[in-house]
């Protein structure tokens, strides 16, 4: 029986900080098909990851990631009360295209774009994954939705994907209409009816966050999506594998 594709969320976020080094570099270990991750622009123009718009939550730190220079971001820990790995740092875009290039990881890359419009951070982007080689290895995701668009507007190749949460109507019409490769829905979108035969009628892949539960995931297995997006992908693996 085939299985979806294995994309770590935020890293193996199960186990390690999420969006560092040390998480990205457990995913593969884990054998998962690719990362998902979050990109922020600091206040001298370096993408850096990063969840939230502030580092409150995940550093020991405080304030907007815009209103810090990336060096001065590096004396924040970003264990985020994981004591395990004490004094971690946020990682910038590049690091991750350095870790993972030997990988063959794809990299599932959300643009923070909802609270914040970054200045130009699509045009960023796309530079920086065309100087890494990763063009073939990347889909863009946001919840902003001009903001996907922009990325295909400046690089049509590029995969991009449409991220949302709830109550939309007809999305993957919507995803047809505007051209995007992928929809991005919460779990529980997959209970709208007729969702997945809609999808595969405008052969538009679907990649669900975020897949935790051994039933979940077996419920995407058999709904036949193309990538669950799990804090596990160990687990995932192994229950797959198993059949």
């Amino acid at each position: 029986m085939s299985y979806p594709l294995i994309w770590a969320h935020r890293g193996a976020s199960g186990y390690a900080p999420e969006n560092t080094l040390p998480a990205f570099k457990m995913a593969a270990d884990m054998k998962a098909d690719g990362v998902e991750l979050d990109i922020q622009l600091t206040k001298d123009d370096v993408i850096v990851v990063c969840h939230d718009e502030t580092i409150d939550r995940t550093s020991n730190g405080a304030g907007f990631i815009k209103n810090y220079t990336y060096e001065e971001l590096l004396k924040f820990d970003f264990c985020n009360g994981n004591q395990a790995y004490e004094g971690v740092h946020i990682p910038t875009m590049e690091e991750v295209f350095d870790l993972l290039a030997p990988t063959g990881l794809t990299i599932n890359i959300e643009l923070k774009t909802g609270e914040i419009f970054y200045p130009d951070l699509e045009d960023k982007i796309v530079e920086l994954v065309k100087k890494k080689g990763f063009s073939d290895r990347v889909i863009y995701s946001s919840f902003n939705h001009y903001s996907v668009m922009k990325i295909k507007d400046i690089s049509p190749e590029s995969k991009v994907g449409f991220l949302y949460a709830d109550g939309h109507l007809n999305m993957p019409g919507y995803a047809a209409e505007n051209g995007v490769d992928a929809l991005h829905p919460a779990l529980y979108n997959l209970q709208y009816p007729d969702f997945m035969d809609d999808c595969n009628m405008f052969e538009i892949d679907v990649n669900v966050w975020t897949v935790n539960k051994e039933a979940d995931m077996i419920k995407c297995r058999d709904m036949g999506v193309n990538a669950v997006i799990t804090n596990y992908p160990d687990k995932a693996r192994k229950i797959y594998e198993q059949g």
